[in-house]
């Protein structure tokens, strides 16, 4: 039997051709280090992506050669996301919040051939040029300055580009386009490849209604940085819709992420938890009739919130909806491109209560179209949907890694049927929403039964003093583990270790959940990726 469709291989350079045919007129906003803006059509953006392509392949690219990048978010940054792969190669996102030491340990592995910075964070790449040679450096002139010699400038490149003359590297759907490492929080980090069909997919399955719910007529800020799993995907939902972009450049502190709201209001703003915490405690602290900004913002009406990157705690839903502000939570990783789940509000659930309504809204959610998942046992059966029963989350599908770059694939990433082994332990109720518990490392067993770090840090954060609280597990000779519990008042707040075990007691927890101490601490240690840093406060506290 013959074919019934045309097999027309899924391809990132067709979403930038639709872009530049279709939304010629649209906007694309930059933020600059001196906090002025810059403005580029999607015309203008569509014949620079060209530009680049084509000075790339100039400068010898060859297919599957890997770029570096080490960036703010920018226009120059997503002309990357599509020129590297136009002109053939693996655009590979650099996490400039790493230690110098790492970053150079991570381009080395990568093999990258050529880096493009912008140039505010040429001192960060002194500081581990010794530990890769890059065969040019590209420097983009973000703060307006002059290149400096020995380095190739960016704009400069690019006019040496032919848009009009370019023509796109051959390649096959599953030809990899982006490369991006995870945090190595366990080990050593790992590669992680996308391909132009696996980024296509994860595009249009995100863009659904009920997960981003993209609309040509949206305007996006994307807070989350772009070398974190590619922004989540929405540089790539963004060009396939012609949105209006929003781009908050290195200022990613709350007083200037509302000034910016102000100047631009986006209807869709995507960040990590730690960020957005911040953001609601300035803003509230502003409605203060006695504080110095009463007055100088308003959170953009009806925006939309899209929150991932580690649990978001159920006071925050609540404090973003009291202005009416909604965040939808995500889950996912580096491997799974990487919306794997996310918590909408299913048709079953129109008629629930508003408490209801906020607890489903803190869970990771329910699985995206395409992506399989199951909970997987210590025996190795599959536990039921319950809402009750855990395991190890495993997930399979079309966007899913089934390796990592230059690694062999092993037992304890991917089961011997080929499921991705998330480390996350959790539970799937009847409606399958994901609940997850904690990561395998941080569940604390006392007395033979679990606790859930995640739990209690999220009852902890529904406490009126509290900013921020982390727990881990603490050796105890009689019980073998118990929680220990780092909090971070908000300015001006006190509170007691019984006034935290009567508040967790009212959400209840047994008692011999409750932790066995309280620190209090002026900041949790943060990862590269904004998540809290656990390994941090294991060293500080080892007894």
């Amino acid at each position: 039997m013959k074919s019934t469709m045309m097999h027309t291989p899924l391809s990132l350079n067709h979403l930038l051709e639709r872009a530049g045919t279709l939304f010629g007129g649209n906007q694309i906003v930059s933020r600059l280090p001196d906090k002025s803006l810059r403005r580029h059509s999607y015309a203008d953006y569509y014949r620079r992506t060209r530009s680049l392509a084509s000075a790339l392949q100039g400068l010898g690219l060859r297919k599957g050669d890997r770029v570096a990048t080490l960036c703010w978010n920018h226009h120059a940054h997503l002309e990357c996301y599509f020129g590297i792969p136009a002109a053939g190669g693996v655009m590979h996102t650099l996490n400039l919040r790493l230690a110098p030491a790492e970053i150079g340990w991570i381009a080395a592995d990568a093999g990258d051939r050529f880096l493009i910075i912008d140039d505010v964070l040429l001192p960060l790449y002194q500081q581990f040029a010794h530990l890769h040679r890059f065969e040019k450096v590209i420097v983009f002139p973000f703060s307006g300055a002059a290149v400096s010699p020995g380095f190739t400038d960016y704009e400069a490149l690019l006019e040496q580009g032919d848009p009009d003359d370019f023509a796109y590297a051959a390649h096959d759907e599953n030809d990899p386009v982006a490369l991006c490492y995870t945090s190595g929080t366990t080990g050593s980090p790992k590669g992680v490849a996308y391909s132009h069909r696996s980024t296509v997919l994860h595009t249009l399955v995100a863009s659904l209604g009920d997960f981003w719910g993209l609309r040509g007529t949206d305007v996006v800020l994307p807070v989350t940085p772009m070398f974190h799993a590619n922004s989540w995907g929405m540089p790539y939902g963004a060009v396939m819709m012609g949105v209006k972009l929003v781009f908050p450049g290195p200022h990613l502190h709350p007083e200037d992420l509302l000034d910016l709201m102000q100047q631009v209001p986006p209807t869709l703003a995507l960040g990590v938890p730690t960020i957005w915490m911040g953001l609601i405690q300035t803003y509230d602290a502003a409605q203060a009739p006695d504080s110095p900004h009463h007055g100088r913002w308003t959170l953009p009406a009806g925006m939309r919130s899209l929150v991932g990157g580690a649990a978001v705690p159920e006071s925050l839903i609540r404090a973003f909806d009291r202005h009416g502000v909604w965040i939808l939570q995500g889950w996912g990783m580096t491997e799974t491109s990487p919306v794997c789940t996310i918590s909408y509000p299913r048709a079953e659930l129109r008629g629930a209560e508003a408490d209801e309504r906020y607890r489903r809204a803190a869970m990771a959610g329910v699985p995206v179209p395409l992506v399989d998942l199951r909970v997987r046992g210590d025996d190795g059966t599959d536990q039921p949907w319950d809402g009750t029963h855990v395991g190890e989350l495993q997930v399979r599908g079309p966007f899913i890694t089934g390796c990592y770059h230059a690694s062999a694939v092993t037992d304890d990433k991917f089961t011997p049927d080929g499921w991705l082994r998330t480390g996350d332990v959790a539970s799937v109720d009847a409606l399958g929403f994901v609940r997850i518990s904690d990561r395998t490392k941080d569940l604390i067993k006392s007395g033979g039964e679990w606790i859930s770090s995640v739990d209690l840090e999220n009852a902890l954060m529904a406490h009126p003093a509290v900013a921020e609280a982390a727990v881990i597990a603490i050796p105890d000779e009689k019980w073998s583990e118990r929680p220990l519990a780092f909090v971070v008042l908000k300015p001006g707040q006190s509170a007691t270790p019984a006034e935290f075990d009567a508040h967790l007691l009212a959400h209840p927890f047994a008692r011999w959940q409750l932790p066995e101490r309280y620190e209090f601490i002026d900041a949790v240690p943060r990862t590269s990726t904004g998540k809290f840093w656990k390994l941090k406060l294991r060293e500080r506290f080892p007894a």
